[in-house]
């Protein structure tokens, strides 16, 4: 990591900025597969508790000088890993979506782990190959972000 970013255990104190970086209305178009409701505090505050509850799920903070800059989770879907992430909008371009992530991964002990991003979230999928995932499908799905369904890449970040 560097002297810049740091990730942490999520602390309840963390919660309304995810908040408030899950309202920004060019974030969620880009996510695309985001709440049903981004705005319904109650759905937000359910989903954080049982992120939060869960032993399998390994949720941290993404903070840059100290101030809170989003988050990156690894969590059992089936018999596999995935990983996401949330980076404020303001930060974005600046690596610190890619640093998060690949420091993420070095907490992980298993492999393979996947991700999933719309296809034409450029961004994310950089993202996603800079730390070492490759395509190995594609899916397409109801996304609430856009309204509509949307078409999107699966990726593995092989052993």
């Amino acid at each position: 990591m560097t002297p810049d970013l740091r990730l942490r255990p999520v602390r309840a104190d963390d919660l309304p900025e995810f908040y408030r970086h899950q309202l920004d209305p060019e974030a969620i178009r880009m996510a695309a597969f985001t709440a049903d409701d981004p705005a319904d505090r109650r759905a937000f505050a359910e989903h954080w508790r049982r992120v939060l509850t869960d032993p399998e799920i390994v949720s941290r903070t993404v903070t840059v000088d100290g101030q809170v800059a989003g988050h990156v989770l690894a969590f059992p879907v089936g018999k596999q890993t995935e990983v996401s992430y949330w980076i404020d909008r303001e930060l974005w371009g600046r690596g610190y979506a890619t640093r998060a992530l690949a420091a993420l991964l070095r907490e992980l002990p298993q492999r393979p782990v996947h991700a999933r991003a719309a296809k034409d979230n450029l961004g994310s999928l950089a993202v996603l190959r800079k730390c070492g995932f490759v395509v190995c499908g594609e899916d397409r799905g109801y996304a609430p972000g856009r309204g509509r369904e949307v078409e999107e890449y699966v990726l593995e970040l092989p052993d």
